[in-house]
């Protein structure tokens, strides 16, 4: 919805909660932790479903851009392996203060965090929130 040449997002909890419930992955309970995590860092991180997945994305104010350069979007799950919840940031490759939990060198510009257990997320909870701060702040200074 346009303000000024503006656009925001919309957040969809409902429907990441509709696929949460449905989901059967046996580190469920990372999902709701990390999903929390998110949530709590900005109160303009919206979610909903894309890539077949929960993605976390900036609901703030934005210019109009062209949909596929993916611009308001920060990190999703990825869930095609069963011993491990991996994040993926499509803009990854941007972020200067990661604390070392980014891994790959995609040549798009995403890197992934992967976790295992709710103790590695803990370990890497305070990076976590510093990558999507830094990330939060880069597209408020694009307006």
């Amino acid at each position: 919805m346009p303000i000024n040449n503006l656009y925001l997002g919309v957040s969809e909890p409902e429907k990441v909660d509709e696929f949460i419930l449905a989901m059967d992955h046996p580190l469920i309970d990372i999902v709701h932790y990390i999903r929390t995590l998110i949530l709590e860092i900005d109160s303009e991180i919206g979610e909903g479903i894309y890539w077949n997945a929960p993605t976390f994305y900036y609901t703030g104010p934005l210019v109009s851009f062209e949909p596929k350069d993916y611009k308001r979007y920060i990190v999703g799950f990825v869930f095609n392996k069963k011993d491990c919840i991996r994040l993926v940031f499509l803009r990854g490759a941007d972020v200067h203060n990661h604390g070392g939990i980014l891994e790959g060198n995609y040549a798009d510009g995403r890197r992934l965090v992967v976790f295992r257990t709710i103790e590695e997320v803990s370990i890497k909870r305070e990076s976590l929130q510093l990558i999507i701060k830094e990330l939060i702040e880069k597209l408020r200074k694009a307006v």
